[in-house]
């Protein structure tokens, strides 16, 4: 098969998704220095971090229906906007309000444009065959830019403060935005092409006309009818709590509870993002050959004994079953996006993009409750141990949702909600 467009503009979104996730890694570099600089409690920094994930999660359906009415490329520039001012602004910055405002709304908003449901949007609409791959690599993107960024970020917020670090994403930002305005299309049928690997039985989903957000909510309406929406859901927030909410955020300052130097602990949770590459990428091409419903049970028990054992391992250097933690967690960090997104397309066919962006804003709820929760935990009992042990048993509950939903997604006779063709 000759060399496809759908390749080049699967090359931008990652370029995209990287530019812009930077910023999320900011937190959990900048939450000892923001303390010591301003006196705010780690429960107010994890407060603004759960205002940004909330938003982040509850962005993505009405992105994504955004994408249909307006087009895909001034959504994702004005996002991108949104994501520079939000982190350059905070230079300026006196009070907690303003934390709130900056890394809650602005960037919030700006990197919810650009989360899940724009990588379903993209594999949906550009590839028939390779969806699962398409799927793990994008969403690679959006997971190894908030940590693969950690290294450069602490050792500019020590040796230049965290104001530095904040015009450094700021400028990443920006520097995407041609890009995406140059390269990006909305859908093959605008360059006259069909889908990667489209067949007569198979051609991809038509170009969608419409959208918006009454679209967007009549998916969530549509969509809460289904009980494998809402298993998927619940599950996918137990995968927000145990990845961007407790570890994203709090792995840091957790380590350096123990000892640990913060560069030291940064470099680990690069490394996370380093494995994360391989581990989702593996788990997209998974998808395409094995049971989803499978893969989901593995990753998410398989989560809850590395969380179980994390407390142990944290010391003030790095041990070699340190490692063996950063290496699993990194593999599984977000393995869990290409089946449940095959699985919500297996329920909701060419309407996954809308219906899985509120899928994502559950995981983010999720983000969002763990990120203050681990937060207050470590200020009442001055230890993240306990945040640890039940984040381990969240996701043994995360497994039973996904064998239940997968059961329901393959039953022949399980009812697909009625969507308007609007949707998308």
């Amino acid at each position: 098969m000759r060399f496809h467009r759908a390749w080049v503009i699967a090359a931008v979104t990652f370029l995209t998704m990287l530019g812009a996730a930077g910023f999320r890694s900011v937190p959990s570099v900048m939450m000892d220095p923001l303390h010591a600089d301003f006196g705010w409690s780690h429960a107010t920094i994890g407060a603004a971090m759960s205002v940004n994930m909330t938003l982040f999660g509850l962005m993505s359906p009405f992105a994504a229906s955004l994408m249909d009415r307006f087009g895909i490329r001034p959504v994702v520039a004005v996002a991108l906007t949104l994501v520079a001012a939000g982190s350059g602004l905070t230079v300026f910055m006196s009070s907690a309000w303003q934390l709130l405002l900056l890394w809650g709304v602005l960037v919030g908003v700006g990197t919810g444009s650009m989360s899940m449901a724009f990588v379903a949007t993209i594999a949906t609409r550009w590839f028939v065959a390779r969806r699962g791959l398409v799927s793990g690599v994008l969403t690679a993107a959006n997971a190894t830019g908030q940590l693969a960024f950690l290294p450069l970020l602490s050792g500019l917020t020590v040796h230049h403060g965290w104001r530095t670090a904040s015009v450094v994403v700021a400028v990443a930002a920006a520097a995407v935005i041609p890009v995406a305005l140059l390269l990006l299309r909305d859908h093959p049928h605008d360059l006259g092409l069909e889908a990667y690997g489209a067949t007569a039985a198979d051609p991809g989903p038509a170009k969608v006309v419409g959208g918006g957000a009454a679209a967007a909510v009549a998916a969530l309406a549509a969509g809460a009818r289904s009980r494998v929406f809402w298993l998927l859901a619940a599950s996918f927030a137990i995968c927000g709590a145990t990845t961007n909410g407790l570890i994203g955020t709090h792995f840091i300052p957790a380590a350096t509870d123990h000892g640990m130097p913060p560069t030291t602990a940064a470099s680990l949770l690069a490394l996370v993002g380093i494995f994360d590459i391989g581990g989702t990428i593996a788990s997209g091409w998974l998808t395409d050959r094995v049971e989803p419903t499978l893969l989901l049970l593995i990753y998410y028990l398989g989560r809850g004994v590395a969380l179980l054992a994390l407390p142990s391992l944290l010391s003030p250097r790095t041990e070699p079953s340190t490692l063996v933690f950063v290496l699993f967690y990194g593999l599984d960090w977000v393995a869990t996006v290409p089946p449940t997104v095959a699985l919500c397309r297996r329920h909701f066919a060419s309407r996954t993009p809308v219906v899985f962006g509120w899928v994502f804003a559950a995981h983010q709820l999720g983000a969002a409750a763990a990120a203050s929760a681990a937060g207050w935990v470590r200020d009442a009992t001055g230890t993240y141990d306990p945040a640890f042990y039940a984040a381990a048993g969240l996701c043994v509950v995360a497994a039973a949702l996904c064998a239940l939903a997968g059961s329901r997604a393959n039953r022949a006779d399980a009812p697909e909600p009625a969507l308007s063709a609007s949707v998308g």
